[in-house]
Order: C-alpha cells, then structure tokens, then sequence
C-alpha cells in the first residue's frame, strides 16, 4: 500500500489546482457564503478504506485518497477551512447527526437516510463481493449466498439487501443467510481473510483495491454495478455549507478535477455523475 499512498501524495498538488481556468473564486467566500468565513470544517472519513481514504505511512496524520484528494479540491476551490477526522465507518453518520462533524465523504443515498441528512451525490455505486483466494466456496453471484456467511457493513445497504435474500432463500427451501455486521471494511475484510466468513459485500472499487493489494489471499466472486448514487453526507439544516459544496464540486467537476483525480488512484471515471442536491 505504501507505494499506492506516495502516489496519491503526490497527486494532492494537483488536485489542488483543479480549479484553475474555472469559475473558482475563494477569495469571494466571505461574500457570497458569509456564515462560512472563518470557519473550519470538519471532514470525518475512515482511513482504512482504500482507495478513497488511508493513512499515510510516513506520517499518521496526514491522509490520502480519492475522497481526500476531491474534498480538497472543493474546499480549496471554495476558499473554505478543512480538517479531517478520522473514525470507524459505522461512527461517522451519527457523528453528522450529532454535530460532531460536518459532514462525511462516501455514503449510499437512499430516501431513509435523506430523512436524517442531506446529500450532495457525485458518483453511482458498484457492489463487490469478496472472497478467498480461490473462491473455496464457489461463489458466483447473489444466488449462491444462500447457506453461506455474509459479512456486511452495519447499516448499510448490503445489510438490507442480505436480510431480504435471507428470506427467499428460506422460502426456497435453501439455508439462511448468516449474516455478520462489521463495524468497517476492514473489519469485513479481517472476517473473509480470517476464514471466519465466506464472503464480505462492500464497495466494488474498494473490493478490487483489496484484491489487488493480496491477490493471494483475497478474490473477488461476483460483481455488480447498480443505480445507487454515493455522495457528501451533511446534518439537516446546513443549507449554507451544502450550496457551497455543491457550487464547488460543480466547479471541479467542469474542470475535470474529479476525472483527473479517480483515474489517477484507480476509480474507475463511468461512476461519475453531475452533482446535485438531494434532500428527501
């Protein structure tokens, strides 16, 4: 991973520059958003979480990834103050809520969830499900998870979709679907590594990051790509902060920044999507 984060590294700088040419103005901020002047935001992110958000090696404070690498370029774009905290995926959307931070990088919208937060969407989502090397179990799509132990994301998306299949597989007269929470990615991972689940649902670049990283003890089994839009997470309210990002985003998106930035560390450029405010 190592080589993977000196890459990233060196990009920042030019992910930082994205908004050159464009309609970037941050000196403007304090005119045109005013309740943001001054103030620094805080980003939480999770840093195992490859390629979106690590750690870097040389120095624990200091992260790289896509999702860094892009929020930087807004911020930078809009002339806003930043700090990332870092924390467990599962922590970081009750932290929203709670006012701990302001907002989050990288969650799945659906309408439940815009009931707590509103969205600003950038990207569409793809499931990867990740195995043994191997693939001892002989997994090769949704339809064999049947009888098998599934490790998911507390809360997410996968959770939901494995307590639906449980029952059809139980109504099929197939085993159940042990399903098995896990607090973040590289919690899931540990599980599948470990033997102790068969298989692991969670992001399929982050699924192709891993398996590319120990081809030798990971496999990807089955892959899907779905309509599900992944986007910046911010508490209810925030109206000022959400048009400030979007107008930013926007910006970086027009100047291809966000392109640059995903092919650069690996994420594949079809994901992208015209951001937009969702709120309900």
């Amino acid at each position: 991973m190592k080589n993977w984060v000196v890459a990233a590294l060196a990009f920042s700088a030019m992910a930082l520059m994205s908004c050159e040419g464009r309609a970037c103005e941050p000196d403007k901020l304090a005119t045109k958003y005013p309740g943001l002047a001054g103030r620094t935001i805080k980003m939480g992110l999770d840093p195992e979480t490859p390629p979106y958000a690590v750690r870097d090696a040389a120095d624990f404070e200091k992260f790289a990834g896509s999702d860094v690498e892009l929020s930087k370029a807004v911020f930078e774009c809009m002339g806003i103050k930043y700090e990332y905290m870092p924390g467990a995926w599962a922590g970081l959307l009750p932290a929203v809520n709670a006012g701990q931070i302001d907002l989050m990088y990288y969650l799945y919208y659906n309408p439940e969830r815009a009931k707590q937060v509103d969205f600003i969407v950038y990207m569409k989502a793809g499931d990867g499900a990740l195995t043994q090397a191997g693939n001892p179990k002989n997994i090769h799509a949704e339809g064999d998870l049947c009888g098998k132990r599934v490790a998911v994301g507390l809360g997410t998306v996968e959770e939901a979709q494995m307590r639906a299949l449980t029952k059809t597989c139980e109504a099929e007269g197939k085993g159940a679907v042990e399903i098995m929470t896990a607090s973040d990615s590289a919690a899931g991972m540990r599980l599948v590594s470990t033997g102790r689940a068969d298989v692991d649902l969670d992001d399929l670049v982050l699924v192709d990051t891993l398996v590319a990283q120990q081809p030798k003890v990971l496999y990807r089994a089955y892959s899907v790509i779905a309509d599900t839009k992944i986007g910046i997470a911010l508490k209810k309210g925030n109206d000022e902060l959400r048009n400030a990002l979007l107008e930013g985003l926007k910006d970086v998106q027009a100047s291809g920044g966000q392109e640059a930035i995903f092919k650069k560390l690996g994420v594949a450029t079809d994901l992208i999507i015209p951001a937009k405010a969702l709120t309900e």
